[in-house]
Formats: C-alpha cells, structure tokens, sequence
C-alpha cells in the first residue's frame, strides 16, 4: 500500500472565483474562511496551505485556494488497481479579509459573495497568547461568536423583510381562493423574521426539508452549515475534546464545534511528514492533523456521502448528499451519464479492495445491479451503464 498523501493545496487567486460566480459546474465545494481580526484566520489557512498562503488580489474578493480533501479508502483503492491518476474530493477555501461588525459591518458586495458559499468556516480567538493584540481578559469566544453572527443575521433579516413586503403586495393583488402558495410563503418568511430579530440562525429554526427547498433560492446566510473553529492554546490541545463538547451545547443545529491550537499546527503543517510525527508528539497535538480534520468535518457536517469510480486511467472520488439516487449520482460525473442512464453496477468498497477487481467482485456474487431510484451509500463502487 503506497503511503497516504498529506492535505495538498493549489493557490488560485480571485479569478477562480469570479468563475465559480457565472455558473460554471464545478465539482469543488466552496467553504468561506472568516473571522474577526486577530482571530487567527490567516493562521487556519498557513495550517491548511503548508505555508503557501493565496495572495488577495483585491479587498472586495476572496482569495481562493484549493485543498484534495484526504481519503484512505481511494489510497487503497487506487494502490490495488495501480492507477494512474487519483482524483481527491476538493474544498475551494474563499478566504475572505478579516470582518467587522457595528458600523463598518461587512460590505454588501462581501456578503453577497459569503452567500454563494456551501459552508461556512467561522474562526473565533481562544487562547492568551501575549504577543497577539487584546489582554488576556478581553478574550471570549461566545462573545465574539454571536458578534459576527448576529452581523449575518441582519444581513438575512433583510432579505427577509424586502421578500415579505413585495410578497404581501403581490398576494394582495390576488383573488381569496388563489393566494394559498404564498400564503404559506409568507407564514414561513414571518417566523424567520421572528427567529432572526431574535438572533436565531436560520439554521437552528428546525426547518423541514421542503421548507428548506422553498428557501433555497434566498442564499440566505446564515442557512448555510456553520464549522465554528475555536482557536485555542497550545496548552490546551489536549482538552479538546473537553473544549468542543462545553460549547457544542450552545452552538445549536446545523453548527460543528473544533478546538485547534492553531498556531502550533500551523508550523508543524510546514515540516516534513516524518519530522510532523514527532512533533505532534512532543507538543501534544492529536494524531490528526487539522487540515485533515477540518476537510473531513466539512465534508460531514454538510451531510454528503463518498462514492467512486475506479479505472486504471483514473480512480475518483465523487461527494453527493445522502440519499441520493444512482441517476443523479451519475450526474455529478457528467450529464450525459444521467441522460442515457440504464443502471449502476455497485460494490462497497470493502468488497472491492477484497476481491481486487470487478469482474472477481461479479464472480463472486459481491456486485448487485441497481436502477435509477437506488440511494447511494457512502463506500460505493459505482460503474454506470448508459446509452446516449
């Protein structure tokens, strides 16, 4: 087995974005990286990018660089077949220039591009370090926290309310029996105006799915899954655990909790894998090191599942949500696939890598045949048949 690849990054600059913006399909997810000042965001991304930090062209865009998402189970999958490209699960990291919040709050333009994110890395000051700006005293995280979030939250308040009032003139013009459809529009769009006055995300307002499908179109920010990452000391690397559970209890749904002493994993990050070892070691930190965890908590909190194909040419993997049906998942590779659709061969991936081929896998009964409606699951090994 060939060893495991480090999280390796690609910088790109803010034009990458502008590209993701005219509605180019791209298999990336977009994670926004915020923060208020001295919060150590640029710190989170020294930890992810190895030290090769993307350069922000221009304050009114996020800089953006591209991050393989690991994955042990491709490795394998890829070492047994001898492929020869191995194509990583990506996140876009948009790092946007540290926010304020009162009066020199973010900039529209700032959150008009948050809002076309599909997750949002929230980092917030946790540790004492004297070098860095602030006493010792001033710092609290749930403070700062709520600080920015109720900033997003006015944010959304206002789409909200500009919704409501052209909804409620539009429905006024209707006849009694034809305003049902937005009726239940606006009973949904007055209880997030309740919730967001009350500086409720809207993530944690318990919506249901068709709820959430009607609302889609608004962008709204504070919907989006929310990674709160509290940057905390050194010393404190190995309460972690400790930390994250105490403020996952505030956090609320739809919101992740992560405790890194982000400064140390920063400067490992820049170290040889074998040195890196040891050093997590000696200072403490945990086996896993925060690129790692950080891309793979993304990939979970937004709920999606891992399936791949596996080719001498290329073995990759593909992220969809959970629950998703084989039609749609052939999409993600590509839309003719969807189109002439005729079925999905599908073995786990456990039973891949045991019988060391699809053919083996067929043999001995390991491979199953599904059709359109099948949901797939995390592990899959998906060839599709298709006719176009």
């Amino acid at each position: 087995m060939r060893p495991r690849p480090s999280v390796r990054i690609e910088i790109d600059n803010a034009n990458a974005y502008s590209q993701r913006s005219t509605g180019e399909r791209s298999q990336a997810l977009d994670v926004a990286l915020i923060g208020l000042a001295s919060s150590g965001k640029s710190t989170l991304l020294r930890a992810l990018a190895a030290g090769h930090l993307p350069h922000h062209g221009s304050p009114a865009e996020p800089a953006v660089a591209v991050v393989k998402v690991p994955d042990e189970r491709l490795d394998r999958l890829a070492a047994l077949i001898a492929a020869k490209k191995t194509t990583y699960l990506e996140q876009r990291i948009l790092d946007f220039p540290s926010l304020s919040v009162g009066k020199k709050g973010p900039t529209a333009q700032m959150l008009g591009l948050l809002s076309t994110a599909d997750l949002i890395i929230h980092v917030v000051r946790a540790f004492t370090d004297a070098a860095v700006p602030h006493p010792a005293e001033s710092v609290d995280p749930a403070r700062d926290a709520a600080a920015l979030d109720l900033e997003l939250a006015l944010a959304d308040l206002g789409v909200v309310e500009r919704r409501i009032e052209r909804l409620r003139a539009e429905t006024r013009s209707l006849a009694a029996g034809a305003r049902g459809v937005q009726e239940r529009e606006l009973a949904l769009l007055d209880r997030l105006k309740e919730g967001l006055e009350a500086e409720q995300p809207v993530r944690a307002l318990g919506l249901t799915p068709e709820e959430a499908a009607l609302l889609a179109g608004f962008n709204l920010i504070t919907a989006k899954p929310l990674l709160l990452v509290l940057n905390v000391d050194e010393a404190d690397a190995a309460r972690a655990s400790e930390i994250e559970a105490a403020a996952a209890v505030q956090a609320g749904a739809g919101t992740g909790v992560v405790a890194l002493a982000l400064k140390a994993e920063a400067d490992v990050a820049e170290l040889p894998p074998a040195d890196a070892a040891e050093f997590r070691r000696e200072l403490g930190l945990p086996a896993t090191a925060a690129a790692e965890r950080l891309l793979q908590e993304a990939v979970a909190i937004l709920h999606l599942i891992t399936f791949y194909t596996v080719g001498p040419q290329d073995t990759h993997a593909w992220a969809v949500p959970a629950g998703t049906p084989a039609v749609k998942a052939a999409g993600r590779i590509h839309s003719d696939i969807e189109r002439g659709f005729i079925r999905a061969e599908v073995i786990t991936a456990e039973d891949f890598l045991d019988a060391g081929s699809h053919t083996e896998a067929k043999r001995r009964g390991r491979q199953r045949l599904e059709g359109k409606a099948y949901e797939v699951a995390d592990g899959d090994v998906i060839n599709v048949l298709f006719n176009v």
